[in-house]
């Protein structure tokens, strides 16, 4: 049952660290004092109140605020939490609490929905998160700011490079409209040993297209040696792809990306390997020594056989990918030890890695994995792990994980977000986007939040374009083989372009570093998978989409605020979206309608939209997303304003 209260009788609950407000904060360094003060309306009838809290697998620890003072009919509370005391002899934890307010005969309970907004009510439900942090615990500050390119290699360019050229793998020549291979029905086995030809010589030659549009971080697709041209399917972590060009092609990539100033992430499938691998090695390719070719075989304890040799764990069920046993010693040194796989490649000079499928990853292998990775990096690279949940309070296989608790990841992809975008454009109200851009602002340490992999669509997921374009139209019934050919109609085309040029601007403009799959800037469309892989559209690109993620691009560099600044929500009703940025110096307000009416939404002082750099009139169109910033008419040392108030005076 519901326990209604009137607004004027519901309390507020403000937290504070020293003398800043830390009110839409749930995640703190371990030693900090968090200071609680609940001011509660006497209309209210509370006598007390109490903050119950407790862990994963701990008791309930009840701790009474201290009555402070009554002023206006208003009784106010305090209490001083001190994480160290709470956290005992560990440096971190995952604790979860609620606000009781006893009134003689009942009580009344906190529960929240984003972790910072709250409603009373007659019972215990939904508890507010607390995350406790090592002390130390921070994230690589070069990557707060940028933009991050998603590259699937074998589809992007084919460049000019010595590359090896394998007798069992299919080159599909037809760059333009060529169709990735496809199963009959998703589950049927898939070859998946059909080439276009793209390689690390190509990405290395275009890096000034990539610079163009803002692009200061590449995240690569496997790039090792593999059957597949997907490559998750690993045969040997030592040896780049003969195909995407092998160790030359890999090291010229990494030197030409340095001069341009842009990292490289690398896809780090520890996980499981391919069954036709160095360590599996079930075919004989690779001389008959992996586990499944030979029963002494070094390897043979890499995997667990449930009979020898035939039956084995899987990832997810799929035969040619067999699971590594990270339970073995010898294995998790392998990629986490000093002289390993990971620090390899970090020595090497690429940025950090991006971890397939963390949520199966053991605490022992992200554990050695980050000690490894910080000390050879001098704690710069970048450690960035495949989650699609709230990985603050994240549960895989029975365990609570500890990603962001000082130890293991700096950063997620941002699956949350992509969720919260479509729900908010398909159904045209704010809330759950609202929600949860709350919610992870209020349960991730402010340092993973600003280096969050904000993304729209990836090798996994359908291509963004398609899935905004089509909309309600979307035909659940349609066959691999429809779907193969199936390109958006006109109509789909105008509705995705409009659409996605919204979705975009919010990706770039909250917390957090956008990520684009190759070709979304330029319209690329696809279904699921291997659909979604298409090859890059060079000389075809849609020139509209192309112009506005390069001025978003170009806003992110402009403006530092996109590095670290605080992040506010103004606004979250039916269509209209508002959220505030603000910190080194400047400050932007973002507004979103997502509705079909223009709609009227006031703001403080003269200000322009950076997308259009017109000055803003006081309404939004619908379907539309601007970037104000503040232009104040004033005289500027010897007579001058800047560029962008001269624009935007010249336009009126």
């Amino acid at each position: 049952m519901l326990t209604k209260i009137s607004m004027s009788a519901m309390p507020t609950i403000r937290k504070t660290v020293g003398t800043a407000d830390a009110s839409d904060r749930g995640a703190f360094a371990c030693g900090e004092q968090i200071r609680f003060t609940v001011e509660a309306p006497r209309r209210l009838g509370a006598s007390a109140v109490v903050l119950r809290i407790g862990g994963d697998n701990l008791p309930d620890r009840d701790l009474p605020l201290t009555f402070t003072a009554t002023e206006e009919g208003i009784d106010r509370y305090c209490l001083v939490l001190d994480t160290a005391e709470l956290c005992g002899k560990e440096t971190d934890g995952l604790f979860f609490y609620e606000f009781l307010f006893l009134r003689g005969m009942d009580t009344l309970f906190t529960s929240t929905d984003n972790q910072v907004d709250f409603t009373l009510e007659s019972y215990s439900d939904r508890r507010f998160v607390l995350l406790i942090h090592e002390p130390n615990y921070t994230t690589p500050a070069w990557f707060g700011g940028r933009v991050m390119y998603h590259i699937f290699v074998d589809r992007f360019f084919c460049g000019q490079g010595e590359v090896a050229k394998r007798e069992d793998a299919i080159l599909n020549e037809d760059w333009e409209n060529g169709i990735p291979q496809y199963a009959e029905k998703n589950g049927d086995k898939l070859a998946n040993n059909m080439f276009f030809g793209g390689n690390l010589w190509g990405i290395a030659e275009k890096l000034d297209y990539l610079k163009s549009l803002g692009v200061g971080v590449l995240y690569l697709s496997p790039i090792f040696r593999a059957y597949s041209n997907h490559k998750y399917d690993t045969g040997d972590y030592c040896e780049i792809d003969g195909m995407f060009g092998g160790e030359a092609a890999f090291l010229n990539l990494l030197q030409k990306a340095k001069e341009a100033d842009i990292k490289i992430l690398l896809d780090g499938v520890f996980n499981h390997t391919g069954d036709n691998s160095r360590y599996f090695d079930r075919y004989g390719a690779y001389g008959g020594i992996g586990a499944y070719s030979d029963p002494d075989s070094p390897y043979r304890d890499w995997y667990r056989f449930r009979s020898y040799p035939d039956q084995y764990e899987t990832w997810w069920g799929i035969e040619i990918l067999p699971k590594l046993n990270h339970d073995n010693e010898v294995c998790r040194k392998f990629f986490t030890d000093k002289g390993g796989v990971c620090e390899k490649y970090v020595q090497m000079g690429i940025g950090g890695w991006r971890l397939d499928v963390a949520d199966e990853l053991p605490d022992s292998f992200l554990d050695e994995l980050r000690t490894t990775v910080k000390d050879a990096s001098n704690g710069e690279a970048l450690i960035l792990g495949e989650v699609w949940e709230n990985a603050a309070v994240k549960e895989a296989y029975g365990s609570r994980r500890r990603y962001f608790r000082g130890g293991q990841l700096d950063s997620v992809m941002n699956y949350p977000l992509r969720n919260g975008i479509l729900q908010y454009l398909s159904e045209k109200d704010a809330s759950f986007l609202a929600m949860t851009l709350t919610e992870l602002y209020a349960t991730y340490p402010r340092c993973v939040c600003h280096s969050l992999m904000n993304l729209l669509g990836t090798h996994d997921t359908e291509r963004i374009l398609t899935v905004l374009g089509v909309g309600e139209e979307w035909d659940y019934e349609a066959t691999n083989e429809e779907l193969a050919y199936r390109r958006l109609l006109p109509h789909q085309l105008d509705r995705g372009v409009t659409l996605l040029k919204m979705a975009a601007t919010i990706q770039y403009t909250v917390y957090g570093v956008p990520s684009v799959f190759y070709g979304d800037e330029v319209g690329m469309e696809g279904y699921h998978d291997p659909f979604c892989r298409r090859p890059y559209p060079w000389g075809r690109e849609n020139a509209e989409l192309l112009a506005h993620y390069r001025r978003l691009g170009a806003i992110r560099r402009e403006h530092p605020v996109f590095i670290d600044g605080d992040f506010r929500i103004e606004y979250a009703e039916g269509g209209l979206l508002v959220y505030r940025r603000q910190g080194r110096g400047e400050e932007l307000t973002i507004l979103c309608n997502a509705g079909d009416t223009a709609v009227l939404y006031e703001v403080h002082g003269r200000q322009i939209d950076l997308l259009t750099e017109k000055p803003y009139q006081g309404e939004i169109e619908a379907n539309t997303a601007l970037i104000l910033t503040h232009t104040e008419k004033k005289e500027k040392k010897h007579g001058t304003v800047s560029k962008t108030e001269k624009k935007a005076e010249a336009r009126q």
